[in-house]
């Protein structure tokens, strides 16, 4: 059960130090009651303490980190059925298989997909997340070979290491440093072996049944010694998959089954032989709840729709989407350009950029942070009005990128004209059209006042 805020607060110091990024105890734990903040973020609480709120405070369904460094891919760590009640945590982890009975040409083109086929999309860098490394005879060289040519062309892949074999495992594990894979799976018959290779090597490990109960009955007598496990319920059909899925995170969130609170790895690749079929399939098991998709092969026309799909499902339906606060310039402005402002909404940025760009005309792009909304939500807020422009203008130094002082405000906000020059009495303000669509013509006849 969840500790309150209050019961936080009696394990911890009490010396309001601030070194927690947080003013005092008290505000520090109701941050960690309500998963804000991480118990171990101060400094002098003790690991017993730790151990009991991070018990208590855990997900449903556990977190479990792969990789290393600057590349480190989540999964898990789920609260909800539906991303409504509040949001999904962790985005499906994309996957594409290689093994060490295929040709290096078609390894070598799978692992260059993996590496080129990336989309920079409200902000945000849509690609592929793993390579899962396949054992396909048990021979140690050849798997430890192709482990570590993978670590060298992808270097920020997550993997997942698939032998039958606690030997092959433990290699490719050895080859990959500290650069954290999932190991595999263990079986009701291999169990044992596979638990000491995991433990050994410090590594989560995959559970496969014939069944989700018997996945289930698996995972409860690991979890004892290995607490990061990822479940395959061993269903290889469209409909089992489903099924399974929404039968374990239900499990999971509602009854708080502990053997099933774990994420999940699926195979669409072992579904069928058809590449279209096998992106639909993978698009229901992103949607309904797997944590790790296994591919066959990447290809853009399939996998940028399922990259979208999953921006869509995991976005926190609660927050806007956003893209930094900043200058940003387009088409190579120089002290000559023009100017525009216009808020952060990440729709109102790209249709604006994008109309800017077109238009070819070398611009200055300043993006307010309006914490989401758009122009005239954001100035009826009072997140877009005179003074709070006028105080990025100058935080934001475009002053010494040009030689003139003109501002191009959007045509919504032509009410402001009048106080926004007051707060920047140097600046003309200049009132630009009410549509995005109208910029191109109006920057080819702009001149500066």
């Amino acid at each position: 059960m969840a500790l309150t805020g209050i019961q936080i607060m009696k394990m911890l110091p009490k010396k309001n130090c601030g070194e927690c990024n947080v003013p005092t105890c008290l505000a520090f734990a109701m941050k960690v009651a309500a998963g804000q903040a991480d118990i171990g973020d101060c400094p002098y609480v003790s690991d017993e303490v730790k151990e009991k709120v991070g018990e208590a405070s855990a997900p449903p369904i556990r977190t479990v980190k792969l990789g290393s460094g600057d590349h480190v891919f989540q999964v898990g760590g789920e609260t909800c059925l539906y991303r409504h009640e509040k949001r999904f945590e962790h985005p499906t982890g994309i996957a594409v298989r290689i093994a060490t009975d295929m040709d290096d040409a078609d390894i070598a083109g799978r692992l260059e997909r993996f590496r080129t086929l990336r989309y920079d999309r409200v902000g945000v860098l849509l690609k592929a997340d793993l390579v899962a490394v396949q054992d396909a005879g048990g021979d140690e060289a050849a798997f430890t070979a192709l482990v570590e040519r993978v670590r060298s062309e992808c270097p920020d892949a997550a993997l997942v290491l698939m032998s039958d074999s606690p030997a092959v495992l433990a290699a490719g594990a050895k080859a990959c440093g500290d650069h954290v894979p999932l190991l595999y799976a263990a079986t009701p018959e291999n169990a044992d072996q596979m638990l000491e290779t995991a433990k050994a090597a410090g590594c989560p490990l995959a559970v496969r049944g014939a069944t989700i109960g018997e996945t289930a009955a698996l995972a409860e007598r690991l979890a004892a010694e290995v607490k990061d496990l990822v479940l395959d319920t061993g269903a290889r059909t469209l409909r089992a998959a489903f099924e399974d899925q929404v039968a374990a995170r239900r499990s999971a969130i509602r009854t708080k089954y502990r053997p099933l609170g774990f994420p999940t790895i699926t195979f669409p690749c072992e579904m069928t032989d058809d590449p279209e079929v096998e992106a639909m399939v993978a698009s229901v098991l992103v949607a309904k709840y797997a944590g790790i998709v296994v591919l066959s092969d990447l290809q853009g026309d399939t996998l940028f729709p399922l990259l979208l799909e999953r921006l869509n499902l995991f976005t926190d339906p609660q927050r806007p989407m956003v893209v930094q606060e900043d200058v940003y310039p387009i088409n190579g402005p120089d002290e000559n350009s023009p100017v525009l402002v216009t808020c952060n909404f990440s729709l109102t940025y790209f249709i604006v950029s994008g109309e800017v760009e077109g238009s070819k005309v070398p611009s200055w792009l300043l993006i307010k942070d309006t914490e989401g909304l758009s122009v005239l939500t954001a100035w009826a807020a009072g997140k877009f009005s005179a003074d709070l422009i006028a105080g990025f203008v100058k935080k934001s130094a475009i002053a010494d990128k040009v030689k003139h002082r003109n501002l191009i405000i959007p045509g919504y906000l032509a009410s402001i004209k009048g106080e926004l020059e007051e707060e920047l009495p140097d600046w003309n303000i200049q009132i630009g059209p009410r549509e995005a669509s109208h910029l191109p013509a109006f920057l080819r006849e702009w001149q500066p006042n």
